[in-house]
């Protein structure tokens, strides 16, 4: 009587079948989160640019304008000495603190702005004007 021997392994066309599905779920699924990261860093710029925009509306409606372009978002933190001095400053200011942006630059703010009353800019990745795409900058006037 011959005894069947009993594999209990996988054969190697079961394992090439597997690295082969394993393959396609990660050609579909990496380019996915690879991109996560930057949306992330977007996402952020957005909600601080916004919360620059709630404060400089708190600081308008107190002292009846803007700060200049020359007095920046550090208005929000500090009492300006640079004209126009506001009369009516919030103790302790408007922010804590002006964080940079996601990327590690300087928020650009100006004041006036040929898109209304002020404008807030992240260069985004790149640090610099211009860009498109992932390297578009982050501009205020276009977040509605």
């Amino acid at each position: 009587m011959k005894k069947i021997k009993n594999s209990s392994g996988f054969t190697l066309i079961e394992l090439l079948i597997v690295l082969v599905i394993i393959a396609i779920l990660a050609a579909i699924v990496v380019p996915r989160f690879m991109s996560a990261p930057h949306k992330a860093k977007v996402t952020a710029a957005i909600a601080q640019i916004k919360d620059f925009e709630t404060a400089l509306k708190l600081y308008k409606l107190q002292n009846g304008n803007y700060p200049t372009t020359a007095q920046g978002l550090e208005a929000l933190v500090k009492k300006p000495a640079v004209p126009p001095v506001p009369k009516h400053y919030q103790k302790g200011g408007y922010l804590s603190r002006i964080p940079g942006d996601p990327w590690g630059n300087k928020y650009i703010y100006v004041s006036p702005s040929k898109h209304g009353s002020f404008a807030i800019i992240s260069y985004g990745p790149t640090g610099a004007p211009g860009g498109t795409g992932k390297n578009a900058p982050i501009e205020s006037w276009k977040l509605q």
